[in-house]
């Protein structure tokens, strides 16, 4: 080898180690978000774990008259607030998006407003979404009261969610059952919304305790957790992921809006053993025999932010999966 060679070879050398070295530092860098988050959650979650949520007093759920005024007195919460929740929970039931009185309850004990990231009282409790920073949503409140009527939680059910968010949707299931696991892909976002579950879980809220959560690719689950008994995914993709089927119970199911961008299908999806022995996947749109809408069977399209991937290991930056079934990062 020539003296030119060999220093062609050590540059080509040295340019890969300082390649490693920042790849290297990138991903100690995400690690290191995410353990701090874990850390934090798992203290936090600490405080209160094991809280029974069903010791929570139900609210009057007949009148506003009735649920304003008892919500003041015994939480102090925001009495203009407290009627447009009323406003949006009377909607839901009429459009059949709350439907057992678990639902129902679960709805008016949760604060929105503690999630919604606007500061624009009005439009906490619209029935459109809401951006939250980082290119993500809080869904609408009819979407979040319909996709939790459909997984039906019983006590004791253990819940996964993929993709926290905002960090609302396992408020509300934290009111069923004390066993809800959720995942963020986003570190900023989900170390943001951790901490509004520590502040909240410390004082009047303490079922949010029982709310275990990580950063990491919610499309690989939480399998030192798995089985789940339901699992709700809160962001649209082309396929099922074969993890998240995986680590569903037998009997159990799963919400997930499926379809191309911006025109996804809400499928509920029900694993079940056959007679013979073999396990069974059913798909069923949620909205297709709809009897509160117009038209009977009519499917109504969803449109969901992406199911999101890390765009290369330790980047921090996200990349949309839709289409990208193949790929396995």
């Amino acid at each position: 080898m020539t003296t030119t060679h060999v220093t062609c070879a050590l540059r080509h050398s040295r340019a890969s180690s300082d390649v490693r070295a920042k790849r290297g530092i990138q991903a100690i860098r995400i690690g290191a978000v995410a353990l701090v988050f874990l850390a934090a959650s798992g203290q936090a979650g600490a405080e209160s774990r094991g809280f029974n949520p069903g010791t929570i007093a139900t609210p009057p759920m007949d009148s506003a008259a009735k649920y304003i005024p008892y919500m003041q007195k015994w939480r102090g919460d925001n009495p203009a607030l407290l009627a447009r929740r009323w406003g949006r929970f009377e909607a839901m039931v009429k459009n059949n998006d709350l439907r057992r009185d678990k639902e129902k309850r679960a709805f008016l004990l949760a604060p929105r407003e503690e999630f919604a990231r606007t500061r624009d009282p009005a439009r906490v409790y619209a029935h459109d979404w809401l951006g939250i920073g980082y290119g993500v949503t809080i869904s609408g409140p009819h979407i979040v009261g319909r996709m939790t009527t459909e997984i039906d939680v019983k006590p004791g059910d253990k819940v996964l969610e993929v993709g926290t968010g905002s960090g609302y949707q396992s408020s509300i299931l934290s009111y069923l059952t004390d066993k809800v696991y959720t995942i963020e892909i986003i570190p900023p976002l989900a170390k943001k919304t951790n901490s509004i579950y520590s502040r909240l879980s410390k004082g009047k809220h303490k079922e949010y305790g029982n709310i275990r959560r990580k950063a990491a690719d919610g499309y690989y689950g939480w399998p030192e957790h798995a089985p789940f008994d339901k699992i709700i995914v809160t962001a649209g993709i082309d396929h099922l992921p074969q993890p998240l089927l995986k680590q569903l119970a037998v009997g159990g199911t799963m919400v997930i809006p499926v379809g191309p961008p911006g025109s996804q299908s809400l499928l509920k999806i029900t694993k079940v053993r056959s007679e013979s022995g073999k396990i069974r996947i059913r798909r069923h749109d949620i909205y297709a025999s709809d009897p509160s809408r117009a038209g009977g069977r009519r499917k109504k399209k969803v449109s969901f932010v992406a199911f999101t991937k890390y765009s290369k290991p330790g980047s921090g930056k996200t990349v949309s999966r839709w289409g990208r079934r193949k790929k396995t990062n």
